[in-house]
C-alpha cells in the first residue's frame, strides 16, 4: 500500500485523522529541529540559569488567570481564592512575576485550562488532532487556546498599552523559553521512542487524563472477551 493510503491504515478510533496529523507532526518536528532547538540550546548554554528562572517565574504569571478562571469554572473555590492570592503576590511583591514569592508562602502552583475545565464537564477527547507549531490537542483541548489568549496578561497589555513593538520580542522569548522548558522531554522521546508520533500522542493523551482528574483519573477497565459468554458444556453422554 502506498504512502498515500497511510489515513486509512491507522488502528486506533481516537486518531482518525493520523495521515495528516503525521504530516503537521513532521513539519512541526523539522522546524523545531532546524530553528527553535538550537536557539533553545543556546539560551540554556549561555543565559545564566536564575535568569531563565526568572523568565519563566514571569511567563507562568502573565498567564495565571487563565488557571484562576478555569478554578471558578471547575467550582474549585479554595484553589480559586489561593490561586488569586498567589497572581497578586508574585505581580507585586515578585515584581511583575520575575521572582516567585508566593510558592515560599506556602501557595502551590497549578495547572489548569479551558481543556481540562470542559473535562471536568464531562466532555471526552474523542478526536485527537496534531496542530502545526503548537503541538497535540483534540477535539476538547482545542478550545483551550483562544481562552488562554484572552486571559493572557501581555494580550491585554499589548493591546491597549504597550503596543507590538514591545510585545512581539517578549512573545519571541516567551516561545525560546517554552522550547528550553521542553528539552528534557524531547531528549526522552528522542532517546526512547521507536515511534516518535505514537509517543507524543499517547503521552499528551494519558497526561490530560492525569490533569483532569488531578492525579487520581480512575481504573481503566478493561472486558475480558473469555469472562463475556461462559464455555459452551459438553453434551453428556446418554
Amino acid at each position: 500500500m502506498g504512502p498515500n493510503n497511510q489515513s486509512t491504515d491507522y488502528t486506533d478510533p481516537i486518531d482518525p485523522f493520523e495521515g495528516i496529523n503525521r504530516k503537521f507532526y513532521t513539519f512541526t518536528d523539522v522546524i523545531d529541529r532546524k530553528i527553535l532547538e538550537p536557539v533553545a540550546d543556546v539560551y540554556i548554554d549561555y543565559v545564566p540559569l536564575r535568569v531563565q528562572r526568572s523568565v519563566g517565574h514571569f511567563y507562568d504569571n502573565i498567564q495565571y488567570p487563565d488557571v484562576i478562571l478555569n478554578d471558578f469554572l471547575q467550582g474549585k473555590v479554595r484553589q480559586r481564592f489561593r490561586d488569586s492570592l498567589r497572581f497578586v503576590v508574585n505581580s507585586t511583591i515578585g515584581i511583575a512575576g520575575l521572582f516567585d514569592p508566593a510558592t515560599s508562602i506556602g501557595l502551590t502552583q497549578h495547572d489548569e485550562d479551558f481543556g481540562q475545565t470542559l473535562g471536568v464537564w464531562g466532555v471526552d477527547a474523542k478526536t485527537y488532532f496534531f496542530i502545526p507549531l503548537l503541538g497535540p490537542s483534540s477535539n476538547r483541548d482545542v478550545a483551550s487556546y483562544p481562552v488562554a489568549v484572552l486571559t493572557n496578561v501581555l494580550f491585554w497589555i499589548g493591546t491597549y498599552v504597550i503596543g507590538a513593538p514591545v510585545t512581539i520580542p517578549l512573545s519571541a522569548l516567551g516561545v525560546i523559553d517554552q522550547r528550553a522548558r521542553l528539552s528534557g522531554p524531547m531528549k526522552i522521546r528522542d532517546e526512547a521512542a521507536l515511534e516518535p508520533y505514537l509517543f507524543v500522542r499517547d503521552a499528551y493523551l494519558q497526561q490530560r487524563k492525569h490533569l483532569i482528574y488531578d492525579g487520581n483519573p480512575p481504573p481503566e477497565v478493561y472486558e475480558d472477551p473469555a469472562e463475556e459468554e461462559p464455555p459452551e458444556e459438553e453434551p453428556r453422554a446418554k
